[in-house]
């Protein structure tokens, strides 16, 4: 008897683009690039061949593909975009959905309670009788408030102002010009034609680094991200569990104390179930999770 065809999560974020196929208790991924975020100019066409690169390693029929697609929540006409031009390119159903929608239901098995998300960017979803929020996930100009490229900004603002004697001296001072080059430097690196967040995200281990040997500036940068982060945990939900999620909780002394910090504002801070894929994996086989209205299908 033949199996079923398996079905494909994807997990597209600016930095990385994974892709996962389950079929029958069997697992293969790919990974590659990722894209700019939906809400870009292009941001349909980048998405899709960021992703479109990975479905050609997999074999076919495909059951249907889950996606969770940075930039999706504001921009939910490209996220249908996206789900018709994959599913013409594929033949297979396709749903759509912020990479943060998908995130939380993996880490909360399609459940309620919140997301908090601490990486490049960072934001806050929260699920429960009072419906559905999301707080911050506003992109490096206007929000992100405690990531990791908001942890960036506020080093190389560190730096500058201890340059030009406004500030405390900081042992980030030569570890940053190890990567960029002397404080002068600073501001030409800042306006390179790169994306931004990334690059100030990657200084992110090493303020967290400084700020656990005992560096005063560096332990103030740190301090103020679990403050901005766990604000934006309560501001999500009245109530409930928080799972913790993002490249920065892989840091064991700051997740440490973004926990303790959650955990102070009376919350239950509960061990993630899933990621992002497993979230589209059940997406993709579910239409009835509190998610779905900001899942966009496409046969």
């Amino acid at each position: 008897m033949s199996s079923s065809p398996p079905f494909v999560a994807v997990d597209l974020g600016k930095t990385r683009c994974r892709v996962l196929k389950a079929a029958g208790g069997s697992w293969e991924r790919h990974d590659g690039p990722g894209a700019p975020g939906l809400a870009n100019h292009g941001g349909v066409e980048d998405a899709f061949q960021s992703i479109d690169a990975l479905l050609t390693r997999i074999d076919i029929p495909i059951a249907g593909i889950g996606v969770g697609a940075a930039g999706a929540w504001t921009a939910p006409h490209a996220a249908e975009k996206l789900a018709r031009r994959l599913a013409a390119a594929a033949a297979c159903p396709v749903v759509v959905a912020s990479d943060v929608v998908t995130a939380h239901i993996g880490a909360l098995g399609g459940g309620d309670g919140t997301l908090l998300i601490a990486g490049t960017g960072a934001a806050a979803l929260g699920v429960g009788v009072d419906g559905v929020r999301l707080v911050d996930g506003w992109g490096p100009e206007l929000g992100d408030f405690g990531g990791g490229s908001w942890i960036g900004r506020e080093a190389l603002r560190a730096v500058v102002r201890a340059d030009a004697g406004l500030g405390a001296a900081t042992s980030l001072t030569p570890q940053v010009a190890q990567q960029i080059g002397v404080p002068s430097a600073i501001p030409s690196w800042i306006a390179s034609a790169a994306p931004l967040a990334q690059r100030l995200a990657a200084l992110a281990p090493l303020v967290l680094d400084a700020a656990e040997s005992g560096d005063l500036v560096a332990r103030g940068i740190v301090d103020e991200a679990v403050r901005l982060l766990t604000a934006s945990a309560v501001a999500a939900a009245p109530e409930g569990a928080v799972a913790l999620h993002g490249g920065l909780t892989a840091h064991d002394w700051f997740r440490a104390r973004l926990a303790a910090s959650v955990a102070a504002s009376d919350r239950v801070v509960a061990a993630a179930a899933g990621d992002a894929l497993d979230g589209a994996l059940l997406l993709v086989s579910r239409s009835d999770l509190p998610h779905e209205r900001f899942a966009h299908r496409a046969e």
